[in-house]
């Protein structure tokens, strides 16, 4: 079974996110950049199941600039086979992320796909569930733990009351939640050889998706500062600030 893993490259977690100053996106010139952390994880998960024996291949797409290939060679030094570069210039919201590789999959024909469950730049939350509509697939979002098994996998799911057991028939869409796995780190030797893997680029002009977008970022602001807190000396006290300066009750 052939798996294919969609990773994004983001700014990484660790560096502190600063706004453009005409407040049109944050700064991403001269910043660090990495895989998604939770794409990290769907790649670790789909590495994990041909080193069981249960994949034959796993595939890393990633849509963008061809700045992308930096990402798409970390998953494959992580131990994806090869890799896939949709590239465009373009801004990709959601829904033309999930077309895309609705059009990628369509070539590649895998068994499974899996993503991050949401990407830690816009927090959208949307693309995997997307893509399996798209694709009319089975979906089990938020996976916590997947088992696969004779063309079905059991996903246990993290949902607001606890844990959820679907189990989809193949092929299917699942993302990862970030409790799946604990992703290794790359070798160098393995990054050495992530050099030599295949990566294949393809034009996204090609695929004949619009990719044009639905919403419109209008300004983009910092957080506003959290004012200091205050200690009360009574209930009464704490009551009376809670009406009459906080308003919440």
């Amino acid at each position: 079974m052939k798996v294919l893993v969609a990773v994004k490259r983001v700014v990484d977690y660790n560096v502190k996110i600063r706004v453009k100053a005409d407040q049109t996106g944050v700064e991403t010139a001269n910043v660090k950049m990495a895989m998604n952390p939770f794409d990290e994880i769907a790649v670790e998960e789909a590495v994990r199941m041909k080193e069981a024996g249960k994949a034959t291949e796993v595939v890393a797409v990633s849509l963008g600039t061809p700045a992308c290939q930096e990402t798409i060679r970390y998953a494959m030094a992580l131990g994806a086979d090869r890799g896939i570069l949709v590239q465009t210039d373009q801004e990709l919201q959601p829904l033309a992320v999930a077309k895309l590789l609705k059009a990628t999959v369509e070539r590649e024909d895998p068994g499974l796909v899996i993503l991050g469950k949401q990407a830690i730049d816009d927090d959208s939350n949307q693309t995997g569930q997307m893509l399996a509509a798209l694709l009319d697939w089975p979906q089990g979002a938020f996976a916590s733990k997947v088992e696969l098994g004779d063309g079905e996998m059991d996903v246990i799911r993290e949902v607001d009351g606890g844990l959820e057991t679907v189990k989809l028939k193949l092929p299917a869409v699942i993302t990862a939640d970030l409790r799946l796995n604990e992703p290794r780190y790359a070798k160098l030797p393995n990054i050495m050889k992530a050099k030599k893997k295949p990566l294949e680029t393809i034009d996204a002009g090609e695929t004949g998706v619009d990719l044009e977008p639905r919403l419109v970022t209008l300004k983009v602001n910092e957080p506003s500062q959290r004012q200091a807190g205050i200690v009360v000396e009574s209930v009464s006290e704490l009551v009376d600030k809670l009406r009459n300066e906080a308003k919440v009750i």
